[in-house]
Order: structure tokens, then sequence, then C-alpha cells
């Protein structure tokens, strides 16, 4: 299968850039950039069929401005480096104390703690 969406609009083939939504409850088409996933009620639009888009008499076709760009590896790289940085473990040796905690309530499975004042060598 190819990575790249092709138009909703029957028999083309060319590869979609922009995608159409509706508002029914203010008659608005809404034409923007290409939506980063294929949603079931929305369309992806070439650019031919995008700026021939008309809608219904009494609607309203909003055009979102566009960068005119496609998206880039660069986007789908940044992501996979941010869900590296979150996978990664915590530092140890943090400031809060693990463990040192006093149970001060409970509610279900949830317990509320409050640290446990630092033992001072008198």
């Amino acid at each position: 299968m190819s990575p790249v969406r092709r138009c909703s609009r029957t028999a083309c083939s060319q590869p979609a850039v922009f995608t159409l939504t509706y508002v029914y409850a203010d008659s608005t088409a809404v034409l923007g950039p290409l939506a980063t996933y294929a949603e079931p009620h929305c369309y992806d639009l070439c650019a031919e069929h995008a700026e021939r888009l008309t809608a219904p008499r009494g609607w309203e076709v909003v055009r979102l401005p566009t960068d005119g760009a496609p998206p880039s590896t660069d986007d789908l790289e940044a992501l996979a480096n941010a869900v590296r940085e979150a996978a990664r473990p915590a530092p140890t040796g943090g400031t809060e104390p693990v463990g040192q905690g006093v149970e001060v309530g409970r509610r279900g499975h949830l317990r509320v703690l409050r640290s446990a004042q630092p033992q001072r060598d008198r």
C-alpha cells in the first residue's frame, strides 16, 4: 500500500494535498491543509479539485491558509525523536525522596501522600 493518500474524487489518481470537511450546522465547507490522518467524514483533494471546489447554494467555503509545502520528513523525524525522549527512563537521584511519603488520605485506588519531614540531627 502506498503511503501517499490519493484524491477522493472518482477516477482521480493525483496525490491529495488538501482536506475538505463540512460543518453542517453552519452550512460551511472548510478546505485546509492535508490532515495528518484520513478521517471518515473528510475528503482528501488534489490541488486541481481543491481549486475548482464549489459549495451548494447558501453554503460558504472557508479556505484555510496553507504554506503550500507538503508535509516533510522532518516533521516525522521530530515526532520520532520526541517519542524516544519521552520513553527514556527518568534520571535517578532527584531531589524528591522516593518511598518517604506519609499517607494522609485515600480515594478508591488513589492515595494522597505528603512528603515526610527530613530527620534532623539534634
